[in-house]
């Protein structure tokens, strides 16, 4: 009998164990907690850490509440029908008070039901918008939409939008090499306007300098006077006295002979 007590004290303790272990549960840091009892969704939602439950009746399936990140690539037509495969990051997030309501109604793949698939239309309807060039020159307007058409998707399943992050626009090698042929084009246009206002330029400073010589020299012309050219004839025969040695020619280019005095009066 004694040994009888001791056998059913040991059950019990054991029993009180089990259940006292069965009925805690613990709940991660970034993950919420969804309460299941016989496999029905309970509106309690437990909290990261540790929460008490109904032994062997209820279960908590863990949900994660933090940012996570879906890298997805997309094909799509843009308005000219060019073909366009986009490459986007998406993070978002689930609404930590709605998980169960998540769970119940979409289940743990509400990244293969919901997300990508979200991801994927708004891409390409919004691609559908623009032309391939525009996708380029207006890529934060495009981001921006295809935000704002995801944010209303993911918020009817109780998911929260955090950020997009389009990464590429991918075009077929045709609309590459049509690209690059426009850009060239486009450089030589500039280089020759370029050229062309160059030359006109030079040709406006040539005509500026020969209209400046030519005023220059009507200025020139209006300082010549009869006193100016009377007083140039002074210097220059002043110029010619000072040089004469005093001796007069012996030959003049006249028809009267001129008679050297020197030689006369050597012969006396």
């Amino acid at each position: 009998m004694k040994y009888k007590k001791y056998v059913i004290s040991g059950v019990i303790v054991a029993a009180a164990l089990i259940l006292g272990l069965a009925s805690v549960t613990t709940v991660p840091s970034g993950y919420r907690g969804v309460l299941l009892q016989l496999g029905a969704v309970k509106p309690t939602i437990f909290d990261e850490g540790i929460n008490f439950k109904i032994p062997f009746l209820q279960t908590v399936q863990p949900m994660e509440v933090r940012v996570q990140k879906e890298e997805s690539s997309q094909t799509a037509a843009s308005k000219d029908l060019q073909i366009v495969t986009t490459n986007v990051a998406v993070n978002y997030s689930l609404e930590p008070g709605s998980v169960n309501k998540l769970y119940q109604q979409i289940g743990m793949d509400y990244r293969s039901r919901i997300v990508e698939p979200a991801i994927a239309e708004a891409l390409k309807a919004i691609t559908a918008k623009y032309t391939a060039e525009e996708l380029i020159s207006k890529r934060p307007e495009v981001s921006n939409e295809v935000k704002n058409m995801l944010t209303t998707k993911l918020s009817k399943y109780y998911m929260k939008l955090e950020d997009i992050n389009i990464k590429e626009f991918a075009f077929s090698e045709e609309f590459n090499k049509a690209i690059e042929s426009k850009q060239t084009a486009e450089q030589n246009a500039l280089k020759a306007k370029r050229d062309l206002e160059r030359v006109k330029i030079e040709a406006q400073q040539q005509i500026t300098q020969a209209s400046a010589e030519a005023e220059a020299l009507r200025l020139k012309k209006q300082e010549v006077t009869p006193e100016l050219i009377q007083l140039k004839q002074i210097e220059v025969q002043q110029k010619a006295v000072e040089k004469w040695d005093g001796h007069l020619p012996s030959v003049t280019g006249g028809a009267t002979p001129f008679i050297d005095f020197s030689t006369l009066e050597k012969k006396k």
